[in-house]
């Protein structure tokens, strides 16, 4: 299997919040972006794995600044690392004001997908190549976040997430 880079599975999703997507104080819903988010980050893994994909675990999703009725949201989503059969892909969302010409950062968030064959069983996916500075940051990374998954899990002991005991180690020696 050809490993593949980060840009190949880039996926930008735009959508207008309307009144049916607000709270009472007209500020979008978090349940409704974390929706138009997993289906813009299941689409990016599609593309790196070219099969369907189930979602197996969304990050922490940190929401800085409300989303307005009228604004537009801009999620763009890309793989920052491949597993075996998984992908994280790291998202990134803006609103964007479109009468005022403001576009400002929302929120970023880290969701985790598994690429599944027709029996519904997981399969390989390529390898992910980084290109960018950013991208082999984020997929080192990726490597400490998926460790701190698998403990959350109860599928590892900290004792074997040898990547997140290293940046512990290197905290304490700081």
């Amino acid at each position: 299997m050809q490993a593949k880079i980060a840009k190949d599975s880039y996926t930008e999703m735009n959508e207008l919040v309307l009144p049916n997507d607000t709270n009472t104080f007209g500020n979008l819903m978090g349940g409704r972006l974390l929706y138009w988010m997993d289906i813009c980050s299941a689409m990016a893994a599609q593309k790196h794995s070219n099969s369907p994909v189930v979602t197996v675990s969304v990050d922490n999703v940190s929401f800085t600044r409300p989303i307005k009725l009228g604004e537009v949201v801009t999620i763009q989503a890309k793989v920052s690392r491949a597993f075996s059969s998984s992908m994280e892909v790291r998202m990134e969302i803006f609103a964007h004001n479109l009468p005022q010409g403001t576009k400002v950062k929302t929120n970023e968030a880290y969701y985790t997908f598994v690429a599944i064959d027709e029996n519904t069983k997981p399969r390989r996916v390529a390898e992910l190549l980084p290109e960018t500075e950013e991208e082999i940051l984020l997929f080192e990374e990726a490597l400490q976040r998926r460790e701190l998954r698998l403990i959350l899990a109860g599928k590892m002991e900290m004792k074997d997430a040898k990547s997140l005991k290293k940046l512990i180690d290197h905290a304490k020696s700081h």
